[in-house]
């Protein structure tokens, strides 16, 4: 049985516990702010972490839904309480952004993409991406490219490699997100993959793709990893829910049996973390189930736990006055 919210728990300055989410309209649809029934909004300039919804849906190959999957995500985040059980990272302060317009050509909204997260790395702030489908993740990497970050890798959490050139004669298949990643010289290590071809497998080899498979990761309960010794310094974190075992996420558009658990999955994030700086991060491939809010829940209250890994590991304040 959950306790009954408490008065006196520690939250951010100027809020006012549990309110109704205020939803802002932007191009005819409605959006929230993550929190936004726990925290009053926070300046651009003052918020450590940006939330930037990216609700991309085009070469989706088995279900659909991911384009609804941020605004779901936000939307379950106002349930989210603001103590994670180590602190409140919200106290580092969280902006979300509108979302983002992905109408056009798949090089047009790869363009959009990664302006919007340079234009976050300029301010010195931590982009945090909602998808979408995992194409959108080779727009971020353009973004920081963009801002010129050099010196980084990239660490995928996916059931599958996406490392195809191209699935259904589509270079901009979320089936190639990774491989678009490679070859712009991005570093990649994988954890949890369980479904991929031939083709990924010579990939893998071809661009030097570290990996720990769900085969050797899960039934082992892995929970810490040791990256490369010259993997970069900086890593971007890329997390394709499909990664989780769909007991736990089954909203997804390509489930497949055999992924981590949820706390196996905070874990490895955790060993990252403390290997390696981490730049900003990603939540892809969500596509909500209408009716069952639990899978919408499991997304929002997943980005909160890493950013508060994040903010502990910048040793960011996570304590705030407490409410009357």
């Amino acid at each position: 049985m959950t306790a009954p919210k408490d008065a006196t728990r520690p939250v951010p300055p100027g809020s006012q516990g549990r309110r109704r989410l205020a939803g802002r309209s932007t191009r005819g649809q409605r959006s929230f702010s993550f929190l936004a029934t726990e925290i009053p909004p926070t300046p651009p300039e003052q918020a450590l972490f940006h939330i930037l919804p990216v609700p991309w849906e085009r070469s989706v190959s088995y279900g659909g839904g991911t384009a609804k999957g941020p605004a779901a995500i936000l939307e379950a985040s106002g349930q989210v309480e603001l103590w994670d059980g180590h602190g409140i990272p919200a106290a580092a302060g969280i902006y979300t952004h509108p979302p983002l317009d992905v109408r056009g050509k798949p090089e047009a909204v790869i363009a959009r993409i990664a302006r919007a997260v340079a234009a976050i790395l300029a301010l010195g702030k931590i982009p945090v991406v909602l998808g979408g489908e995992h194409t959108v993740t080779y727009g971020v990497i353009r973004g920081y490219l963009q801002a010129g970050y050099r010196d980084f890798g990239v660490v995928q959490l996916d059931a599958h490699a996406d490392l195809r050139d191209r699935y259904e004669d589509d270079p901009f298949s979320h089936a190639c997100a990774m491989r678009r990643v490679v070859e712009a010289g991005i570093p990649l290590f994988q954890l949890a993959v369980r479904a991929l071809g031939e083709e990924e497998v010579a990939a893998r080899q071809r661009y030097g793709v570290g990996h720990i498979d769900a085969e050797d990761l899960v039934p082992a309960r892995l929970t810490s990893l040791t990256l490369p010794a010259d993997f970069p310094p900086k890593v971007f974190f890329t997390l394709d829910v499909d990664g989780l075992d769909p007991i736990l996420m089954p909203a997804t558009g390509t489930p497949v049996p055999g992924g981590t658990d949820w706390y196996q999955t905070l874990r490895l994030f955790d060993s990252l973390a403390a290997q390696r700086q981490i730049i900003g991060l990603d939540l892809m491939e969500f596509a909500p189930i209408p009716g069952l809010h639990a899978p919408d829940f499991t997304a929002a209250l997943l980005v909160y736990r890493l950013m508060g890994t994040l903010s502990r590991r910048r040793g960011q304040p996570e304590t705030a006055t407490t409410s009357s």
